[in-house]
């Protein structure tokens, strides 16, 4: 089933907005919309936190306009989190030259273009497995 114009929208402008949000952090983002056997990553960036060793991280994105079908972050499943897993690593596989720790990490967009101050939920590290 394809998805409505209108989602697409949706969904890349909250991957503008987080991708945006996080180098606010001090991310740095170097893939986005990475393509691997196992699905799509939305962002790929480098988190050196000063406190923290530094961290290659894959990050999926979940923009909802409104709460009726539940925060975004719950449709991230375990089959979901399954697939994000074995997508980073297979990225990992491709590029070699990116060594050290790894994670997966959620950000969670809640509000729309409409809305002048859409909320943003991140959640670092978001579940086990890597």
């Amino acid at each position: 089933m394809k998805k409505k114009v209108t989602q697409i929208s949706l969904g890349r402008w909250g991957e503008n907005l987080a991708a945006e949000y996080l180098m606010q952090k001090g991310y740095i983002i170097i893939g986005r919309n990475v393509r691997t056997p196992y699905g799509e990553i939305d962002l790929v960036a480098r988190h050196e936190a000063t406190d923290q060793p530094s961290a290659i991280v894959f990050i999926e994105v979940k923009t909802r306009q409104s709460e009726a079908l539940g925060p975004p972050e719950i449709s991230v499943t375990p089959q979901k989190q399954a697939r994000l897993i074995s997508a980073a690593q297979a990225y990992l596989l491709a590029h070699p030259e990116l060594v050290g720790d790894w994670r997966v990490d959620v950000v969670a967009i809640r509000g729309s273009r409409r809305k002048s101050r859409p909320e943003i939920v991140h959640f670092e590290n978001a579940f086990a497995g890597n």
